[in-house]
């Protein structure tokens, strides 16, 4: 790669985190570090929204947008988007547990219905998932810096968690929110660039973007419907999203979560468009990669920066809701301080790197998919109902049993009922939700019946 890239690559990097780190504010009491307020105030529906969208605009999430427009198409990019129908359940969701269960948070919720038991299972899966948050991203970083192993691939990882790690450890969850408006704004002006790059070299315009990819299950219509099965559980398990349904008033939560399902979709969807370019030019591989070479420095540089505000989005989300997670939910200390929430985050930061050194396409098979948790689907749906405390169990325990299945490639062909890539993942949770389902109203109908 150019000299002069790695140049501008390098200052973009360390230029927007220094601005970052001056811009976040400094968390003077315990609720502006884990809650986010800042200075008593509640946070506003523009700053939650755009807190919502761009910590779920991660640098792998629009990296697989692009790869699934090169492959499938406008299918593709929709496909994909709508993973984002998770907002609207978890606000609805959250909306109810509030207002009329009159629970402060998740596992307060868990706890009250299921006991503590489930509580450390489920703090567990998402302890996990943050884990893996911190690697996957940053990784996504360093693959625009230089090959897998090489110093400069190992020295931006380093660098960009580093400074990352400076300006959440200044403000907690406070930073973060406040820094993610700045960074959803830099996001939408950067993509409205990048669209405007690739949109007038292709003949016939946007309508041929909209009319790419063929409607067939075999051609991305598998994972659109993974994806909308799994929107009804996938949200739980991300505290990233969890967390701020409990910062503010009901009503502006609720907006908020609706209204950034819809900007995270379109976002999701125009990013693909640089997949669909791709395509259209024949380029293969990873297509915001190859795109940007395609385009010359200009593009690439613009790619870079849309990259690195996602993922340091993604990752100071990830350190304040683990430092909340460890702090509020696991350890239920009394009288938290501010100095051990930073401590969390610097824990964190070093465990999930450490897998950047190691192998990470062995470490992702491992990780908690959508498919794994299909169990908490039904809890958290019919969160309104009686059932025993063994029916979070039952019902966890069948959506692992149905991911580990698909991810040690034991799920059998002969369940498969469509074809084409996805089409295992697509069986797997057809009928792993409604397995879940039925362990679980068969649990609530048991207790019904025991009880009355």
């Amino acid at each position: 790669m150019d000299m002069n890239v790695h140049i501008w690559q390098w200052v973009l990097v360390i230029v927007s985190s220094l601005i970052l780190l001056w811009i976040a504010p400094r968390a003077k009491h315990v609720q502006d570090f884990f809650k986010g307020s800042k200075q008593g105030k509640s946070v506003n529906i523009y700053l939650l929204t755009s807190s919502l969208v761009i910590s779920w605009l991660f640098a792998k999430s629009i990296t697989n947008a692009a790869n699934l427009g090169l492959s499938f198409g406008f299918v593709g990019g929709l496909a994909y988007a709508t993973y984002y129908l998770s907002f609207i359940v978890a606000g609805i969701v959250i909306y109810e547990l509030r207002t009329k269960g009159g629970f402060k948070s998740i596992h307060q919720f868990l706890e009250t219905k299921y006991g503590m038991a489930s509580v450390a299972i489920f703090s567990i899966l998402i302890a996990f998932r943050l884990f893996n948050e911190v690697w996957s991203n940053t990784m996504v970083i360093g693959s625009y810096f230089g090959e897998v192993g090489s110093t400069a691939y190992y020295a931006s990882i380093l660098v960009f968690t580093l400074l990352t790690l400076a300006y959440s450890l200044k403000g907690g969850m406070s930073s973060s929110i406040m820094t993610d408006v700045i960074q959803m704004v830099l996001f939408g002006l950067v993509l409205v660039l990048v669209l405007s790059l690739i949109i007038p070299k292709t003949d016939g315009g946007i309508s041929t973007y909209l009319q790419s990819g063929e409607w067939s299950m075999a051609m991305g219509g598998n994972l659109l419907l993974v994806a909308f099965i799994q929107s009804f559980s996938y949200p739980f398990h991300d505290p990233v999203m969890t967390d701020r349904g409990f910062i503010t008033d009901a009503k502006t939560t609720l907006r908020s979560f609706l209204l950034a399902s819809i900007i995270g979709m379109v976002c999701i969807m125009l990013f693909s468009f640089v997949g669909i370019f791709g395509g259209v030019q024949g380029v293969s591989g990873q297509a915001p990669v190859e795109v940007a070479k395609l385009l010359g420095i200009p593009m690439m540089l613009l790619i870079n920066f849309i990259m690195i505000t996602s993922a340091a989005s993604t990752l100071d989300s990830t350190f304040s809701s683990f430092a909340k997670l460890v702090q509020f939910d696991i350890l239920k200390e009394k009288h938290v301080s501010i100095s051990a929430g930073r401590k969390t985050m610097i824990a964190i930061t070093i465990l999930g790197t450490i897998p950047v050194f190691l192998n990470p396409a062995i470490l992702s098979a491992t990780t908690v998919s959508g498919t794994m948790v299909l169990g908490l689907a039904p809890v958290f749906i019919f969160w309104f109902l009686h059932p025993p405390s063994w029916a979070f169990y039952a019902s966890v325990g069948v959506g692992l049993f149905f991911g580990l299945w698909v991810a040690f490639g034991l799920y059998p062909e002969s369940l498969h009922f469509t074809s084409g890539k996805y089409a295992d993942l697509l069986s797997a949770n057809v009928l792993g939700t409604l397995v879940c389902c039925s362990v679980f109203m068969m649990a609530c109908l048991m207790n019904r019946s025991s009880t009355s």
